[in-house]
């Protein structure tokens, strides 16, 4: 088979063409991998001063209940924007450690089951901690993020979960980290 010098010259192009293509893309990937690396390496110059950086915390706590109100907006029954707010006492080794309180607002309605946004704050001698999710009607616990808090948990990060939620063996599990 003969092949003309311009099919030749089309196959090269093409080539040089993938060439220019994946040294462009090898380019890109080089300078996005070192652009991540400077931005850890500041990040970790940043947070250098800080003494307990990276050390995860665990604090367990029984939670009592104290005070519950809810409201039904909208026609009777479930419906968007319904909320529940609450208040409770932390207890650790049968002694009163701090208080909390948040609410659950309905957010979404399919069926019977009501998706809620969650909002808790729980204060401590050593300050508060934030917490937030979505919770579904029915679930037996709920997993939260630790989105921030005062005090000792001013830059606090990382999850919780609440068990036999408006019981009287409610309890919190915090995996804070600091």
């Amino acid at each position: 088979m003969v092949t003309s010098s311009l099919e030749s010259a089309g196959v090269h192009r093409r080539e040089r063409g993938n060439n220019n293509a994946r040294a462009t893309l090898k380019k890109f990937l080089a300078i996005s991998l070192a652009a991540a690396v400077v931005g850890v390496c500041a990040v970790d110059s940043a947070d250098a001063d800080t003494p307990e950086r990276g050390r995860v915390e665990v604090l367990e706590l029984k939670i009592q209940n104290d005070q519950h109100a809810s409201t039904d907006l909208g026609p009777a029954g479930p419906s968007l924007g319904d909320m529940d707010v609450y208040s409770g006492t932390a207890i650790r080794d049968g002694r009163r450690v701090g208080r909390g309180g948040g609410s659950c607002q309905v957010v979404h309605i399919d069926g019977k089951e009501l998706t809620t946004q969650c909002l808790i704050t729980i204060e401590l001698a050593r300050g508060s901690l934030t917490m937030q999710s979505l919770w579904r009607s029915g679930k037996k616990s709920l997993d939260m993020a630790i989105t921030g808090g005062t005090g000792d948990f001013s830059n606090a990060r990382g999850t919780a979960r609440y068990w036999d939620i408006a019981t009287p063996k409610e309890r919190l599990r915090a995996e804070i980290l600091h």
